[in-house]
């Protein structure tokens, strides 16, 4: 049985990593659920580790450097600020941090080294990138409270995002001892814990459906938390359920539909008609397919669910805003943690 709303171990989580198969739109619904979680003077963070500034076009900022920047206020007086992660910069950071290399830590760059490093160890870029959220989950203030709320994390597609997240484990055997090793189990430990939930984008397609349960087994094996499964884009149905089938079929009535159109006044031409024959029959046909993707949905493991309704008009930053309220109208939320409210 599924869960339509958002759990209190939800609420609870600090890191929310967003991933879905490519296409289903899981930047967009990061960047609302960044939002929504900021409703009500709270304080998040929004990181993007691809490199393809997704968060930046849609806030219409220019593109995103390596440093956490405002972005959007939201509903309540929340802010969101947002970061993209770059693996060499990320790299340097780590020198200096545990290493204190400072100006050799530039000059290892200008050589190609840091390429060399990651390419060599292909696994050091994720632990670089994983690393980095879990520094911002783990940071304080001054007055010893989170720097952030929540970090919601635009994470890979779900058919690389096991791997991205399950390397650090992976890191952690290579370096027996050292500061590769700390940092490793330090970000193992975080994502193998309550405060991070892995969130899944579908679509009622049958792909996306297979792809997700797929990527959920994969998490439970892995041993991380799976969040709540986010159905994007879902269309409004206008036929009644028992007439699906039939017109999904071809079966449809035309006679009927003219004689309807006429008792309410409006005498069409036959050729609009049969178009708008044409359109209940594709309409029921799409109605059919996502009842069989959501039945396979309901057959899978029980989590919790969102749903998110298609943008008519495309997605701009307006409708980031109407998809976050959609989201808090579903329960996200989360305590207040940071000083944001204060």
């Amino acid at each position: 049985m599924t869960s339509s709303h958002w759990p209190a171990a939800l609420s609870a989580a600090r890191l929310h990593v967003v991933s879905g198969k490519g296409g289903t739109g899981k930047t967009t619904v990061a960047a609302a659920l960044a939002l929504a979680l900021a409703s009500g003077g709270r304080r998040t963070l929004l990181i993007e580790v691809e490199g393809r500034q997704g968060i930046a076009q849609l806030f219409d900022t220019p593109p995103l450097p390596y440093e956490e920047r405002k972005i959007a206020v939201a509903p309540g007086g929340g802010e969101v600020r947002a970061l993209a992660v770059d693996a060499e910069a990320a790299l340097l950071e780590y020198f200096e941090l545990f290493y204190r290399l400072g100006m050799a830590g530039r000059t290892l760059r200008r050589m190609g080294a840091i390429e060399f490093a990651t390419t060599l160890a292909p696994g050091l870029r994720d632990v670089l990138l994983t690393g980095k959220a879990k520094e911002c989950v783990n940071r304080r203030g001054p007055d010893g409270r989170p720097a952030y709320d929540a970090v919601v994390l635009d994470a890979p597609p779900t058919g690389r995002v096991v791997s991205f997240l399950d390397v650090t484990k992976a890191m952690a055997d290579l370096a027996k001892s050292g500061p590769i090793h700390s940092q490793a189990a330090g970000v193992v430990k975080v994502l193998h814990s309550d405060l991070t939930a892995v969130h899944l984008v579908t679509l009622l397609e049958d792909l996306p459906v297979t792809e997700t349960l797929e990527t959920v087994d994969e998490l439970s094996v892995a041993g991380f938390p799976t969040g709540a499964l986010i159905v994007n884009r879902v269309r409004p149905q206008w036929l009644p359920d028992r007439s699906v089938a039939a017109a999904a079929n071809g079966r449809v009535d035309a006679e009927r539909i003219r004689a309807g159109l006429s008792t309410a006044g409006l005498d069409l031409p036959a050729d609009v008609i049969d178009g708008l024959v044409a359109e209940t029959v594709d309409h029921a046909v799409r109605v059919h397919a996502e009842g069989l993707a959501l039945a396979r949905l309901d057959e899978g493991p029980p989590l919790p669910r969102l749903v998110l309704p298609q943008l008519v008009e495309g997605v701009d930053l307006g409708s980031i805003y109407e998809l976050a309220e959609t989201l808090v109208e579903q329960g996200v939320s989360v305590p207040a943690l940071s000083g944001a409210t204060s």
